[in-house]
């Protein structure tokens, strides 16, 4: 069953430029039946948003900043969110923002039962990330809908951005949670292996590293052992992997 999901955005924090990108990306977890924005709207550097949110049927929030210093847009967000919390009308949450003082807020949500994503720029700090279930960068998103215009367009390829290098640090965390799941020979099923990694590190994603899935990420490394095998039912295939045993 799909996550009834309430989408609250920090305007002040997030950039506009990706909007429709960052909404399809949602709709694979779920469906969106709150949308909503925070901002001073009075305010021009949110004047890109306004252009946006008919289109994506978003609904725009005005929150004054009455003192300076303060994010009054954070306490409108964070009071909305308890308020659907307690209404029961969704089972999820996603959260938009870059900022850690949402923190407290993930975490509470999740202590309620509620499945929480976040998204943000790479520059979010870790507690944020670690009190989500699942936590995307957007500049996952920027780079898909570049490649994607160009693909339309057949444009020469601007040059690939930075990616994260998939350090020794990424392969221990891969291997041990291969171990974690493995039966007697070693195999362990992907797609749990999947889920587990996404539980021991919410901002894992295979897009991080320049591969759109998790097997391609994983042959990469040459470090683990691939097998395929008939499903039950039909010719679905199903992937298993095991850490490679080290020559004596």
């Amino acid at each position: 069953m799909d996550l009834k999901l309430a989408v609250l955005i920090d305007g002040d924090n997030i950039p506009s430029a990706y909007v429709k990108e960052m909404m399809e990306e949602i709709a694979k977890y779920g469906n969106p039946t709150i949308k909503r924005i925070y901002g001073d709207w009075t305010n021009p550097k949110l004047t890109k948003w306004k252009n946006v949110l008919l289109e994506n049927a978003i609904t725009p929030i005005q929150q004054y900043g009455y003192t300076t210093g303060k994010n009054a847009t954070d306490s409108a967000m964070i009071i909305d969110a308890m308020d659907i919390l307690y209404s029961e009308k969704v089972n999820g949450f996603c959260l938009v923002s870059s900022d850690s003082d949402f923190t407290r807020l993930a975490t509470r949500l999740r202590e309620a039962g509620m499945n929480v994503i976040g998204i943000g720029e790479k520059k979010t700090p870790d507690p944020f990330i670690v009190a989500c279930d699942k936590f995307i960068y957007i500049e996952i998103l920027k780079d898909q809908a570049e490649e994607s215009e160009l693909e339309s367009t057949k444009s020469k390829p601007s040059p690939k951005k930075p990616i994260d290098n998939i350090t020794p640090k990424v392969i221990k965390l891969i291997a041990t949670t291969i171990s974690d799941l493995a039966d007697d020979d070693g195999w362990a099923f992907l797609g749990e292996v999947g889920n587990l990694l996404q539980k021991k590190q919410p901002n894992f994603d295979s897009r991080n590293y320049g591969f759109q899935k998790l097997t391609p990420l994983i042959k990469s490394t040459k470090k683990f052992d691939i097998d395929q095998r008939e499903g039950g039912k039909g010719r679905i295939k199903l992937i298993y992997v095991r850490n490679k045993k080290r020559r004596s």
